[in-house]
């Protein structure tokens, strides 16, 4: 008989000991903050968004996982658990639909490139740069007074543009920034290449925007210039730092695959993945394209809105601005009598507080959405998983959703069980303060067993 998913939730592990090995590292704010050994190819280019290394090393010894294993992590993101699992000598598997994040982790995980050659192809495009800039009469480690020649700055196509956040780059470090750009790719996309744009659009969130990031990505006061080639050359300098010292180590294969999460068997072997470390999208407002759009546009990952709408209908549906008329997935969940309640609840709510914009109206629909698209992905996976595969599933409870609390981490347990997993346990990752409420809010980790069979 399954144990009660609230028992195995008291029973969980100690985060707050095991991430540090001192108590009070674990629960809030430094508990999700990359640690400065950890900055070695993670800082490349970390989502914002991302859980830290040192999360994925727990389980990584946890789960006992080393050169014999293969560890997946099907929401790859820009690569963190399969950039820790290099380090530590274990193989890994990526899937990632949002196309820059793939581009992202594939850079990340590419150490084969000669760190001698990367820095000097790098100074050869900042002189070609700088050159070009010079000739238009812009110093970029200078004020600019005005182009000496009279020359309109240079812009994005007016429907790559119409995707960006208003005022999230100023239009001189926009001009320079595609200066820039086209010196690398003058350079070529092969190798160093890739590497270079990676820095660049690095460079560009960071440094060059005027992005900043809280609850939500936005806009601060704008920089009206920037030095960009310093920036960049900056974020260069530390994939050669990287790259240098992995020269000599042992490089399991790692791969990232472009593709939906729900859609795992149609990539992976059966029986050919020994663990799992992710972190999904939880169900909340996030629209997980925003916070990458400024790099998506620039590098030309994402050019117009069909585009956009296209690369969304590739994601597990977590947010109203990526719900169509054509989705089912809230059917893997028809019969889960407490998704369904949280639906009519969050349903109540809305007509009692007489909100009735659109997206307002979708909030029932896209909690079941979530959690239908959490449960087909489980199923498909179980293929692909080796009897006694262990998994790790780091998720958050919300109350985004009119303040209707939404316990994440149990619900997916219950999925899981369903299905035919082993729920070992929920370890408490931390706590974070949720906006809406003031409450605190749990961010769980939920460890499963794939025992094998077909659930």
């Amino acid at each position: 008989m399954h144990e009660p998913i609230e028992q195995l939730i008291l029973t969980g592990l100690d985060l707050n000991t095991t991430l540090s090995g001192e108590p009070g590292h674990g629960r809030n704010g430094s508990a999700n903050k990359l640690d400065v050994q950890d900055r070695a190819f993670h800082d490349w280019y970390r989502f914002v968004l991302s859980y830290p290394p040192h999360l994925v090393r727990t389980y990584l010894n946890d789960f006992g996982l080393d050169s014999r294993h293969t560890v997946l992590d099907p929401f790859c993101g820009t690569g963190t658990t399969l950039v820790e699992g290099k380090l530590n000598g274990v193989r890994g598997i990526g899937l990632e639909a949002n196309p820059f994040a793939h581009f992202a982790s594939t850079v990340k995980l590419d150490w084969r490139v000669d760190p001698e050659l990367l820095d000097e192809r790098a100074k050869i495009v900042a002189a070609g740069t700088l050159q070009a800039l010079d000739a238009q009469g812009i110093k970029d480690n200078e004020p600019f007074c005005g182009s000496a020649h009279g020359a309109p700055l240079r812009s994005l196509d007016p429907d790559a543009m119409a995707l960006l956040l208003r005022d999230s780059i100023s239009p001189l470090p926009l001009h320079k920034s595609l200066v820039l750009l086209d010196h690398i790719r003058l350079e070529g996309e092969g190798r160093h290449g890739r590497h270079m744009l990676l820095a660049l659009a690095n460079a560009l969130v960071f440094k060059i925007s005027n992005l900043h990031f809280g609850p939500e990505v936005g806009v601060q006061s704008p920089k009206r210039d920037v030095p960009v080639v310093a920036s960049w050359l900056h974020e260069v300098g530390k994939m050669v730092a990287d790259l240098r010292s992995v020269q000599k180590r042992p490089q399991p294969i790692c791969q990232v695959h472009r593709v939906d999460a729900r859609d795992v068997a149609s990539i992976l072997g059966p029986a050919s993945i020994d663990a799992v470390i992710t972190s999904p999208p939880y169900p909340n407002e996030k629209d997980y394209t925003r916070t990458t759009r400024l790099e998506s546009v620039m590098l030309g990952f994402v050019n117009n809105k069909a585009e956009l709408r296209a690369l969304k209908k590739q994601l597990l549906r977590s947010n109203t601005r990526g719900v169509y008329k054509e989705d089912d997935d809230d059917q893997w969940v028809a019969r889960h009598s407490e998704i369904q309640r949280v639906a009519d609840a969050i349903e109540q709510r809305r007509l009692e507080l007489g909100k009735n914009s659109g997206f307002e109206r979708l909030y029932p629909k896209v909690t079941k959405l979530y959690f239908g698209g959490m449960a087909r992905h489980l199923a498909e996976l179980r293929t692909a998983l080796r009897p006694g595969a262990q998994l790790a599933y780091v998720v958050g409870d919300q109350a985004s959703y009119l303040r209707v609390m939404i316990r994440t981490g149990q619900l997916l347990a219950e999925i899981a069980q369903a299905l035919g997993y082993e729920v070992v346990r929920i370890d408490l990752f931390r706590t974070r303060l949720a906006t809406a409420t003031r409450e605190q809010l749990r961010e769980e980790v939920v460890v499963l067993r794939w025992p094998g069979g077909r659930g």
